[in-house]
Formats: C-alpha cells, structure tokens, sequence
C-alpha cells in the first residue's frame, strides 16, 4: 500500500507543479501528463495485493479514491469490493461484491451426487442443506461473509511445520471438530506441501486452503458422477484424506522411475564430473520429493488416528479409515526402500567422483616419476662439472646430446611404469576367487 500512495503522491505534486506553469498548449500537456500518470499506476496495481488496494482505497479521498477505482482491473475489482469497507463502499457508490464461485464452492447432496450450490443468495440455509463449503484463497470480507452465513467461526490456516497435535487437531466447546492437514500439491513435477484447514459444524465441513489442489477437484468429480460416493459431510474429509494417499502413492511411482533412470547413469562405464554434479543434483531433489511425501502420509496418519478416537465416524467410515492406514503403512515401506536407494545412488556417485580423483593424481604422479630422472640430469648439467666433463666439444652438440639422453630416459622410464602398471593389473586379474 505505501508504494501505491507514494505514486499516488508524488503525482499530485507533479500536476501542482504542472497547473502553475504558463506554457503553450496547456491542456494538451495536461492530458498527456494523465494519461502517462494512469498508466504508471496501473502497472503498480498489477503488482499490489488486493487487500493493499483496499487500504489505500480507504485512505485516500474521495475523488482520488474514485480515479483509483477506474484503473483496477475488472478480474481484481470484485477481491477489491470484498476488502473494502462496507462504509467506504458506499461513499464510493460502489456496488456490493459478488460472490466468486471459483474461491467460495459449495455443495450439497442431491440424489447421492454432490451439487453445487450458489451462495449469492442469503436464503441458502433456508432452501438447501450444504455439506460442504470449499474456501480457496478468499479475502478476509469473503472469510467474514461465509461465517455470517453460516453463523460460524472458522479455523485460521496453521503453517506447514506446525506439529504440535493440540494445535492441529481440536474439538471446541460447541463440538466442532477442527483438523489442520498438509495435503500434497504436485507443481511443474515438484511436491510440496500445501496446508488446509478443515472444520466440521453441525454436519457441515468447511475446508480452507489458499491455491488449488487437484485432489479437491478430483473428489468433486467423483462425488458428481457416482451416486451414492459420498453420503454426508465425513464421508467427504474422509475420501479427501484417500485420495491424497494415492496422490502420494503415484508420486512415489514417479520417484520410482526417476531413480531407475539416475541409476542406469550412475551404474554405466563411466562418469565425467559434469554428469556426476547432475546425478547429484536430481538425487537431491528425489530425496526432498521423498521426504515430503513420507511427512504428507504421516500427517495424514494422524489426523485419521484423531478421527478414530473422537468415535464420531460411523461403522463403515471406521472401515474405511483403517483401510487407509494400512495403505500408508505401505507406502512408509516404500519411503523407506526409496531413501536406501537414494543412499546407494548418492554414495555410487561419491565413489565415481573418487575414482576419477585418484585417475588425476594417478596420471599427475606418473608424470612427476618421468620426470624425477630428467630433474637430476638437469641438476647435474647445471653444474660447473658438466662444463669439464665436455671441455673441448661445442656446445651445441654437448647440450644437444644432453637432451636426447634425457627424453631417452624419460622415455625408459615411462615404458617401465607402464609395464608394472600391466603386470600388477594382469596378476589382479587372475587372482583366485573364494
């Protein structure tokens, strides 16, 4: 908000300015000025969260309130109504918001199918029987609304690494039972872990997360084209809770067949630095996409231990609970195989990066054995001795012959090394096995 107003401000000093100045074609300027002005702005309500605007909306005048609100956005307006002041919304002659059915879904039963129901009218309660209400990213004004509505308090969203269970599972006075789950969001193929806030009231659930997440969407299709799929408001937490356990199980597929791939590399003849600092990279990201998924179905597990113990889930849902479970203890088995192999892989690689190491300061200590002889050659040739020793024969061929005898026993020994390096291989070859 502060770096809107600070555009908003600096503006109007700048039009002060120009409505002093004596020039030709003033109102030419002026327009010109305007238009340059708006278009400033907008590109920084582009980049301004709707609750922002709203502030501002309510900060400022009246007409600099109302020039504001001509440049917002048609898709950002109604965010804009739901943030802003029911008063400020009247000395604005704005229109009350809509009810945006992408971020506030309801539904309810109809012939054993889920069917979507519209909010925009008051009477909601009156004429139909909600069994869920689905929040997606809503404002605070759509927050205040829906618990007008339904006369309800609704639960804020925990962070991610919040674990303590008195935080995350409750039951309030008035009997309303209150989960907070991560539930696995898969994004350009990377796993993450989305927190929701779930809420039980008077045999109505209430979910609130802030992005998208295809098992909701998943569930809802199910819900719609199978009669008798869900039958009340726990029939629903608990399918959500399902379906995110085979989200995580074809997540786990997936780090499968990634590794497989890692491991065809890792397991060739050979491996180049660049490649290994590759490897390295795509087993690191695995291994998080692991752990994210083994923490996802754990949570997951607790919050169905929690719904087991407060023994309010009929016969069949308590079967259908247990039945998850078993289907988590199956995939902690196959987390625990992945993070063994993610062990192996890694450690393979490390190996790899060691022999190509060893290859280098083998190749480096070859070299300086070649020339160990030559240096002494050389140390002797420095000196005054060598200059006795040749007293007599010129120069050129003295020095001349004094290289050739040196590359000729660079080369002996260079032809020795490599025939004990042969002979050691050879030996090491044949030796027996037990």
């Amino acid at each position: 908000m502060n770096s809107l107003l600070d555009v908003i401000n600096k503006q109007r000093r700048v039009h002060g300015l120009m409505q002093h100045q004596s020039m030709h074609k003033h109102e030419v300027a002026s327009s010109l000025l305007q238009r340059q002005q708006d278009a400033e702005l907008a590109s920084h309500i582009t980049l301004t969260t709707a609750e922002q605007i709203a502030q501002c909306l309510s900060a400022l005048d009246t007409p600099s309130a109302q020039r504001l609100w001509q440049l917002i956005p048609p898709e950002q307006a109604n965010r804009v109504l739901w943030s802003l002041p029911e008063i400020r919304r009247m000395e604005l002659n704005l229109e009350s918001p809509a009810v945006d059915h992408q971020r506030i879904q309801c539904y309810e039963l109809s012939n054993g199918r889920l069917v979507s129901v519209s909010l925009q009218d008051s009477s909601v309660l009156k004429n139909h029987a909600p069994v869920w209400v689905d929040l997606i990213d809503v404002t605070l004004g759509e927050r205040r609304f829906i618990e007008t509505l339904f006369q309800v308090k609704l639960p804020e969203l925990l962070d991610e690494n919040e674990l303590e269970v008195t935080a995350r599972f409750q039951v309030s006075d008035d009997d309303d039972l209150m989960l907070h789950s991560n539930f696995l969001g898969i994004q350009a193929q990377h796993a993450r872990s989305v927190p929701v806030a779930f809420m039980v009231h008077h045999g109505m659930l209430f979910s609130i997360r802030r992005e998208p997440l295809p098992i909701f969407d998943l569930q809802k299709q199910r819900s719609r084209n199978q009669p008798g799929y869900v039958n009340d408001a726990w029939d629903v937490l608990i399918d959500l809770y399902a379906a995110d356990v085979e989200c995580s199980a074809d997540a786990l597929e997936n780090i499968y067949g990634k590794l497989g791939q890692v491991g065809r590399h890792v397991l060739s003849e050979s491996i180049s630095d660049q490649m290994a600092a590759g490897i390295l990279s795509d087993i690191a990201e695995e291994e998080d996409h692991n752990g994210r998924i083994r923490s996802n179905i754990l949570d997951t597990q607790r919050a169905l231990n929690f719904l087991l113990r407060g023994r309010l889930l009929s016969e069949n849902q308590i079967q259908d609970c247990r039945q998850i479970q078993r289907n988590i203890e199956s995939l902690n088995s196959h987390t625990s195989f992945l993070f063994d192999k993610i062990n192996f892989l890694m450690d393979s690689t490390i190996g790899f990066i060691n022999i190509n190491q060893n290859k280098r300061v083998n190749q480096l200590t070859i070299f300086s054995v070649v020339f160990m002889p030559i240096n002494i050659l050389a140390g002797i040739g420095g000196m005054s001795e060598f200059s006795m020793m040749t007293q007599g024969i010129d120069w050129p061929l003295a020095y001349g012959g004094f290289v050739v005898c040196s590359a000729f026993i660079g080369w002996i020994t260079y032809r020795v090394l490599g025939l004990l390096e042969r002979k050691r291989a050879l030996s090491s070859y044949r030796r027996p096995t037990h």
